[in-house]
């Protein structure tokens, strides 16, 4: 009999589509997503792509009837995000919310959303922005989601980082990175894995 075993493949890197959901001028979003980007780098098994509602540049979701231009911005990012196997929402807090333009990207899709996991990153003053991830929860619970746990949050964002944007107490923030992102990891393996072999039909 033949015991010889067939070697073992790695799966396939997660593709996490990061998403920067600030437009307003002068944001601090870009320095949570290089500090976020920096320690998902450190991750094994996972590719990251951020996707930004700067660039996106998207139509207001109110817009039924986008023109060719506008209608070609949505393709794009439609298909950047059902190629990703799993998201981070990287949001501000703005009036106990988020951010109108990260709805509308939200609200631009639906099959893209569906059966992947979602994780949070926030950041605002007193409260770090958790007010606006826990909305966040309750809408990407509608598109089928799988919200994960654990959250970075930054507390008074601003005065946490220097100008290079580091941040000035790693420690105990780069452990929270770590732990969202073995949750998430476990997640978007499982939830891949079972898209896979059964086709996620809402």
């Amino acid at each position: 009999m033949d015991t010889t075993s067939a070697p073992m493949t790695s799966p396939a890197p997660l593709k996490v589509a990061v998403i920067l959901g600030s437009n307003r001028e002068g944001r601090f979003g870009p320095v949570i997503a290089d500090w976020f980007l920096g320690r998902a780098a450190r991750y094994d098994g996972i590719e990251t792509e951020l996707i930004d509602v700067v660039t996106a540049r998207l139509p207001d979701a109110l817009s039924f009837s986008p023109g060719p231009e506008e209608a070609a911005r949505i393709a794009a990012v439609s298909a950047r995000l059902a190629a990703a196997d799993a998201f981070v929402v990287l949001t501000p807090e703005y009036n106990h919310s988020f951010p109108a333009s990260l709805k509308n990207l939200i609200d631009w899709h639906r099959a893209e959303w569906q059966a992947k996991p979602v994780a949070f990153v926030s950041y605002g003053g007193r409260s770090g922005g958790l007010r606006a991830v826990e909305q966040l929860r309750q809408v990407f619970a509608e598109m089928h989601t799988v919200s994960v746990r654990d959250t970075v949050s930054f507390h008074n964002a601003g005065a946490l980082f220097d100008d290079e944007g580091n941040h000035r107490d790693p420690a105990d923030v780069d452990a929270a990175a770590k732990a969202l992102l073995d949750q998430l990891a476990w997640w978007g393996n499982a939830l891949r894995d079972a898209r896979n072999r059964h086709p996620y039909s809402a």
